[in-house]
Order: C-alpha cells, then structure tokens, then sequence
C-alpha cells in the first residue's frame, strides 16, 4: 500500500480533520509560536480525542512515519512540527472540569493555560503555572513548569495527579502514584518522550485575586535593585514571589509616554494576601531604590497571568538561552548590566525566576526536575516580528548567555530550551538522566517519539530501578 493510500484508510478511521500540504488550511496549520521554526509535514492531524491518537500513532508506526507532538505549539524549538512526517495536532482536545470540593482540575492536552485560569477563576482556585497563558498546558507540564505561584506551591508537575497516555505500540494508559508509577515519575519533567499525554488531572489551590505587577528602574540602579533582590529573595514570605526582568518598556498603558522604549530593569510581583501586607513587604525596596514607575495593584490571577500575551502574539521570531543559577554574584550582575544596555529589539529580553521556597523541598531524585536545589532560572530570548532581525536577536541571546554561563550552575529548564544536543539535555537532568533513559527503553524502545529534547532508550535498562 502507498503512503497516500494509507492516509485515505486512516481518514476513514479518524474523527478529526486530516490536513495535507494540497489543502487550503495546510499554510495555517503548520504553523507554531515561533515564526523563525518553518517546517513542512507531511500531514497534520488534529485529533479530537484519545481514539484518534491512538489510531494517529498506529499509523504513523505502521507506515514509518516521523511523529511531533503539538499542544499549545509554543515549544522554543518549535518541536511540535517536523518535516516530512506527522504532526499530532492536539489542539482540539480542549476541555477543563473544576471539581471544587476535591480541588481538583481535569484538562484536556490541547488545552492553553488561559483556558484554565478562566475556569479555575470562577472557582477561586488556580493551578501553578506559567506567566504567559497563551502557553499550552502539555508541554508547560511535561517540562516542569514555573511562574507566578512557584514559590508557594511548586512547580506545576508538584501538582499534577494524573495523566492519560497514549504509548508508542498505540495502546492507552493512566500513570498516578498508583498506575504505572514509574511513568507517572517520568512524564514529571521528562518532556514528551514517553508517550502522548491526553489529558492531566491537577490538585488547584486557594488563589483569587493577587496583588502584582511591575515596578521598573532606571538601569543605572539596577545593580542596587539586583544585589537587593538576591537577598530579598530567598528570604520573602513565599506568598510573594517576584522575578527580575531586563526590558524595554512597552510602547503603550499602563507606561507613561516618557518610558516608552526606554532599557529599564523590572521585578514583576505577584503576592497572594492583601495589598496592605504586600506594601508592608515592599516598603524597604520603594525606600532604598524608590522605582522609576510601577502597576503595583490587586487584580484577578488571570489579569496577571494575561498580562505580557498582547507583547508576545504568536508569529514573532525567538532565539532562547537558559541556564539556572545558584547565586547572583556582583560580577554577574555586571554582566546583566553590559548585555541588557544592548538589548537589540524591543520584546529582546532577560528573565530570571526564582525557584526556591516548595519546589526547594521536593527531593532532586522525586521528579526528574532535578535542579531542586537551584535559587534562579534565567532565560535570555531575542525577538522581533521581521526575519530579517532572525540573526541580530540570535547574536545578542548567545552573546548573553556566553557571558553569564560561566556563573551559572549547569544544566538548564527544559522548557527554554533550544535544539543544544545531548549533553544540554543530560545537564539539564543530571542524575535522573539514566532511570528517564531506562524508563524511555521500556515504554518506547524504538525511540519512536523524538522529536524533542530527546533521552534516548538505555542501551540496558535491567540494571536501573524503574520504580
């Protein structure tokens, strides 16, 4: 049988629409969040639930076909797209079921967090994430996930129950603390190597309405502001988390006209409990290094988590460096200084989130996240609508990320990165590196889901625990 004769039987085995590169909705569809990914699969196929995955699968294996995955398509190296084979497009598979007596969430893969935050809301839950909410959920979980609630309830994988997959051989399983464990320990920050998670099952947490927002400097005060903030920090109420940002202002509100483009460095708040106590927090930064500007208010969670898509559309070019930290020494700070007064596009920015407090308590070896013991996770992303900019933003991010890699602690977040290649991928999971590996060789021997940041099957599993 040709290829195209098996996708004409698999259309008729498949609920969701099957999309060819002759067919007019082909241009849109291969597209993802970074515009500087451009790849042609051979087709696309949105599925509407786990009986479409499993028959997507099914036949991919059977007519040896390269298979991406794609949630949200927000992946930084754009892996929810590959040339020539098959993308499984779970975009449609978009459900969210609050369960307010139990705390709960059931979420759809196809889901973006912004759906979550609207059904959470209602509920006066929220379940931790990230800080952009058109990010899918799929991938933000499965690489570990880290924003605004971090420091109070962890990284998104601390909250993750349960997940539905669908494995390589096309066959559907739960993996929880009680199904399948070992693939419940792996799909915590593992990526998606080990099958298509389908749907996810989060504990949520008390979360309304937050005081947050930005304050900005001047940059010749950044580095008071940064030497503060690396002591405030690690020490704060865990209600309050903030992380450090190196920007150019924003071109419209809330920012007064005179800062619009202006470099400044920012630390954007958010604090869960009431603006008086928040204030009493913050009163020794706004006395030691009063900001020049700040949108320091009580706002619904979903406004915060909101706040930086109209900046971030879909179809800008990125270029992502990471790495995590330990420490924030005066001579790195120097560094931030020197490459943030370069910052070559106004969204080109630097991003450095704090990951102490819950996620600090969770074992290094109890996910495979294993930088438990990291202060920061630093990101450095160029970006800029034109192509023409692809390499002055990717020039200025690896120059940055040259100059602080050299006081960084190893290893960086799996979900800023880039295609680095294998050993990138071991430092980001150090010691976890050989049980993913083991588990990846029980659950997909062939390595037939690699298109991401790929751990390749353990040549010999039996000699690593699994549990």
């Amino acid at each position: 049988m040709s290829l195209q004769q098996a996708i004409s039987e698999f259309r008729s085995q498949f609920r969701g629409a099957v999309i060819e590169p002759e067919d007019a909705a082909y241009q849109e569809a291969r597209k993802v969040y970074n515009a500087m990914i451009d790849r042609k699969p051979r087709l696309i196929a949105k599925c509407v639930d786990g009986a479409d995955v499993m028959a997507a699968v099914r036949m991919a294996k059977a007519n040896d076909l390269r298979v991406s995955i794609r949630g949200g398509g927000h992946n930084a190296a754009g892996l929810g797209v590959c040339d020539e084979g098959m993308v499984i497009d779970l975009a449609p598979i978009n459900y969210v079921r609050v369960d307010p007596a139990s705390r709960t969430v059931l979420v759809g893969a196809g889901c973006k967090w912004s759906d979550v935050d609207h059904a959470t809301h209602g509920f006066g839950l929220a379940v931790p994430s990230g800080i952009i909410s058109s990010t899918g959920v799929a991938g933000l979980t499965l690489g570990g996930g880290m924003g605004h609630l971090t420091r109070k309830y962890g990284l998104t994988i601390d909250n993750l129950l349960s997940v539905d997959m669908v494995l390589a051989d096309g066959t559907f399983v739960v993996a929880s603390a009680d199904e399948n464990p070992d693939l419940f320990w792996a799909v915590r920050g593992g990526g998606g190597n080990f099958g298509i998670v389908t749907s996810f099952l989060f504990e949520a947490h008390p979360v309304g309405t937050v005081c947050a927002g930005p304050m900005l400097w001047n940059l010749e005060d950044a580095a008071d502001v940064m030497k503060w903030y690396r002591e405030f920090i690690t020490q704060a109420p865990e209600e309050m988390n903030g992380f450090v940002a190196m920007l150019s202002v924003p071109p419209g509100p809330p920012f007064p006209e005179e800062l619009h483009l202006r470099k400044m460095c920012a630390i954007i708040w958010c604090y869960q409990g009431s603006m008086e106590q928040a204030n009493a927090i913050l009163e020794p930064i706004r006395s030691y290094r009063p900001p020049a500007f700040e949108f320091f208010v009580p706002m619904p969670f979903p406004m915060l988590q909101g706040m930086f898509d109209p900046i971030y559309p879909a179809g800008l070019q990125w270029y992502w460096k990471a790495d995590f930290f330990n420490e924030l020494s005066d001579a790195a700070i120097g560094k931030h200084l020197e490459h943030a007064s370069r910052l070559p596009t106004w969204q080109s920015t630097m991003h450095l989130y704090p990951v102490n407090g819950k996620v600090n308590r969770v074992g290094e070896s109890d996910t495979p996240f294993s930088h438990r013991d990291a202060v920061w996770s630093q990101v450095i992303v160029g970006v800029d609508p034109d192509p023409a900019n692809a390499g002055k933003i990717t020039d200025w991010a690896r120059g940055y990320y040259d100059a602080l890699h050299p006081y960084g602690a190893g290893g960086a977040y799996l979900n800023f990165m880039m295609e680095e290649g294998e050993d990138r991928i071991r430092a980001a999971y150090r010691g976890n590196y050989d049980r993913l590996a083991a588990i990846k060789a029980k659950y997909d021997p062939t390595n037939f889901f690699r298109v991401n940041q790929n751990i390749r099957p353990a040549a010999d599993s039996s000699r690593l625990a699994l549990a």
